[in-house]
């Protein structure tokens, strides 16, 4: 089997109830890139990418369409295995995995129905067909945060994840007090979230006072080496995110004790072949992680939640869905959501969602 056409889509998700705040960014609707497979048997696999605005990461979505056109003539006639499809990638263009993903997850749709098998199967097996997710709130106002997270706790989340930065830091500590005060004591888990936005000054700061309440701290400063400076100091554990570019920036973080877990994106990692990758790094690690994206649809949605299915449960912190800020499916029949904290895995063939492609309009591109 194999690549006989790839067609490339650009659909609008506009933001429910927007905007989303992080402390870099705030968005009021995310611009997602589709990609459609079709392989020389007539089979179709489905991938997508959809970076968070062009300031959350070196991402943006007019980059993954340019990325995608610069790869996908030379991927005409290659087969249909995920690591003949990246190295194939490979050598049509350097970097820029978060396009490179959306190819990887469609092929991995396609082998899927080729092989009359689920995704979670092609990755190791399901260890679970129900798996958590966590909510995570935008930057806002101390008293509104915590009332979020008490409905969210009462929603069965088993997680929750609250978004700091770019404010003064004792609006963060707040935050965090008076969200630990409805939470506290339920068996909810709690992340604080800096996506890059606090100094080393602001982490060490709010670790050191709030040394009783058992959060961890998810990418609090922008780079490497403000994590391995507040390393030491700090009491509560370190998540390592945005910094996680690549397997080779895991490995070594993993290796050298720098973090004691990750949030992970499929798409930042570059697909689900390397999302595998490194769930077994971290496996060996003990490390928890994440399994989730930055955003998109359907299509997103289901690569996670199939790729969190094969997680061992115990190092799963969660899969995030941008499902709750989004108004519409995919697919009507069989979109992903999010049930009482938590997500049902598809267990249809390939990634269990088949898109009604009418609504994505004509491609942008076809090759």
């Amino acid at each position: 089997m194999r690549i006989a056409e790839i067609h490339i889509y650009a659909y609008d998700l506009p933001v429910k109830n927007g905007p989303y705040t992080m402390a870099k960014a705030e968005v009021y609707s995310l611009d997602t890139t589709l990609v459609k497979i079709v392989a020389d048997n007539g089979l179709v696999g489905w991938g997508e990418t959809c970076p968070v605005g062009p300031t959350y990461a070196e991402a943006h979505a007019s980059g993954a369409r340019a990325a995608l056109a610069q790869m996908a003539p030379g991927l005409i006639g290659c087969e249909c295995w995920p690591a003949t499809l990246h190295r194939h990638m490979d050598a049509q263009l350097n970097g820029h995995n978060y396009a490179k993903a959306a190819l990887d997850i469609a092929l991995y749709d396609l082998l899927g129905k080729q092989l009359g098998v689920s995704v979670a199967d092609l990755l190791g097996g399901a260890m679970a067909d129900r798996v958590p997710s966590y909510y995570a709130t935008g930057v806002g106002a101390p008293d509104d945060i915590a009332r979020l997270a008490k409905e969210k706790l009462d929603e069965g989340y088993p997680r929750l994840q609250i978004k700091v930065g770019g404010r003064p830091v004792e609006l963060d500590i707040e935050t965090i007090r008076k969200v630990w005060k409805q939470i506290g004591g339920s068996g909810m888990r709690l992340a604080v979230d800096g996506n890059r936005g606090w100094t080393t000054r602001d982490a060490l700061r709010v670790s050191r006072e709030c040394p009783e309440i058992p959060f961890i701290m998810e990418q609090p400063c922008n780079t490497i080496e403000d994590l391995a400076k507040i390393r030491p100091q700090v009491s509560h554990g370190i998540y390592m995110d945005e910094n996680s570019v690549d397997l080779n920036t895991v490995i070594s973080a993993a290796g050298t004790g720098l973090v004691d877990g990750f949030g992970m994106k499929v798409t930042r990692i570059g697909g689900l072949q390397r999302m595998a990758t490194f769930r077994d790094v971290c496996e060996v690690r003990n490390l928890p992680h994440t399994c989730d994206d930055s955003w998109g649809g359907d299509i997103i949605a289901a690569a996670c939640v199939q790729m969190g299915a094969t997680v061992r449960p115990d190092l799963l912190e969660g899969v995030w869905l941008a499902a709750p800020y989004i108004e519409d499916h995919y697919d009507s029949a069989h979109g992903i959501e999010i049930v009482a904290g938590h997500i049902q895995r598809p267990t249809e063939v390939g990634l269990g969602v088949v898109p009604d492609e009418g609504c994505f309009g004509s491609p942008v591109s076809s090759f």
